[in-house]
């Protein structure tokens, strides 16, 4: 695997982090929560038009067109177990970004995930 691949394949990882702590933003507003309470075609209207959502659908579709690179240069079973870097990346954005609690059982697993990625990536 290049470094160039490497690179792809953990923007893919950032973005789908990003995109979650974006959607979660966009589905705690006022607004959404608001409408959620009420029937099922305004809360659909509603949260396709706010913004952080569609945000997050479209950092989700560019991180889709760039997975198709990365599979195109590398092994699926090679290159889908970055994702688990994810784990931590979405848990520290949340941490920080949203002020969620993570509690150390949470984060021990998380990093035996992470430990897992990391013999895939070597062996």
């Amino acid at each position: 695997m290049t470094i160039r691949t490497l690179c792809l394949i953990l923007l893919c990882v950032c973005l789908s982090a990003i995109a979650q702590i974006t959607l979660k933003t966009g589905m705690s507003s006022s607004r959404v929560m608001a409408a959620m309470a009420g029937d099922g075609v305004t809360a659909a209207f509603t949260v396709a038009t706010t913004p952080a959502v569609i945000i997050g659908l479209a950092l989700y579709g560019f991180g889709a067109v760039a997975w198709l690179l990365v599979l195109n240069k590398v092994d699926v079973s090679m290159a889908y177990p970055f994702n688990g870097i994810g784990f931590i990346v979405t848990s520290a954005l949340a941490v920080m970004l949203l002020g969620e609690h993570v509690g150390i059982l949470r984060w021990i697993g998380t990093l035996l995930v992470a430990g897992g990625v990391y013999l895939v990536a070597i062996g």
